[in-house]
């Protein structure tokens, strides 16, 4: 097979795949019959509201949160249960979480550069200089010797950006990111967001800022009572919505 080929043929699988994915806690059904497919440098962003399912649907792509049936494939590869595979491919996926996760005894530089020596078995000198290019990426890069305490809460969101980026990521996986912080650093974090996007990294975003979705996403997917109600674009999504609950859920937010 020639390499043109075998590059067309590569595209064209998604980066993350879910096929049929049911997932309960105890007898609530958190995720019905989920599939979805992300492509490479889509910017797939998940709305619906609260205890639709979103953040477990997008925990379970790194097998944070296990799943009951069905399956996630990561570049046409099954994520497996545990073992030495699962922590290859979950190193291929980057995490954003809601509370920023960084240890908070280490420095910012050695949040970032502990995955790429750990992982990628990167030399210190080499990670450290990759780290400082991430950190001035993001805008950060004067904290670099400060602990996270001494941080914004929108700074250390950042870092979080910087220390998943440091993977090498073939997407990254951001569960409601700006949802701790203050409203006035909301908007440095989402800016962050923005430009990793024109850039081409492929993104599963779940959020509650509507303006973000709308700018940025190539799709939209609405979610209510663990299932995918509705997928579309922004434009049609938000101008447009299908189903009765997509328009209730639109309603609600322009309400306030």
């Amino acid at each position: 097979m020639s390499d043109t080929m075998h590059e067309t043929m590569n595209d064209r699988t998604p980066v993350i795949e879910l096929k049929h994915v049911d997932k309960h806690f105890g007898s609530l059904h958190v995720l019905k019959d989920i599939n979805l497919s992300v492509q490479k440098g889509e910017v797939v962003v998940i709305i619906g509201p609260s205890g639709s399912g979103k953040s477990t649907l997008c925990r379970t792509i790194n097998r944070l949160e296990t799943i009951d049936s069905g399956e996630i494939l990561i570049e046409g590869t099954k994520m497996p249960q545990e073992g030495k595979e699962l922590a290859r491919l979950r190193a291929q996926i980057g995490m954003v979480f809601q509370s920023f996760n960084l240890f908070a005894h280490k420095t910012i530089i050695d949040n970032v550069i502990l995955g790429p020596m750990d992982v990628l078995k990167k030399s210190k000198k080499e990670a450290k200089e990759e780290a400082m290019q991430l950190l001035s990426r993001v805008g950060v890069d004067s904290q670099a010797n400060k602990v996270p305490a001494q941080l914004s809460g929108g700074q250390q969101q950042r870092v979080a950006i910087a220390r998943a980026l440091a993977m090498h990521p073939k997407a990254i996986l951001f569960d409601e990111p700006t949802s701790a912080l203050d409203p006035e650093m909301i908007g440095e974090v989402l800016d962050v967001m923005t430009k990793l996007a024109r850039e081409g990294m492929t993104m599963l975003v779940v959020t509650h800022e509507m303006n973000f979705a709308r700018r940025v996403a190539s799709r939209v997917i609405f979610m209510d009572g663990g299932s995918i109600v509705e997928e579309n674009t922004p434009e049609e999504f938000f101008n447009h919505p299908k189903s009765q609950r997509a328009q209730d859920f639109l309603n609600s937010i322009q309400a306030h």
